[in-house]
């Protein structure tokens, strides 16, 4: 039996946290269809006009494929 996994790349920003940036990227794709792993591919940062800290992580998604 094969098994084939699609992968999506995506990236998530919040101005709470990286896991919070995280955990925004897996659910918000876990309500379009299943996934059934993760990886967080880079995490960054920056400074906005407003002075405040945003994060920014970019998570590869993989999901099963019928």
């Amino acid at each position: 039996m094969s098994k084939t996994f699609e992968i999506i790349d995506r990236v998530g920003i919040s101005k709470e946290s990286l896991s919070d940036a995280i955990k925004s990227v897996v659910n918000e794709a876990h309500e379009e269809k299943r996934v059934s792993w993760f990886e967080v591919l880079e995490h960054r940062g920056r400074v906005t006009q407003e002075n405040e800290i945003e994060f920014q992580v970019t998570v590869r998604l993989g999901r099963k494929l019928n």
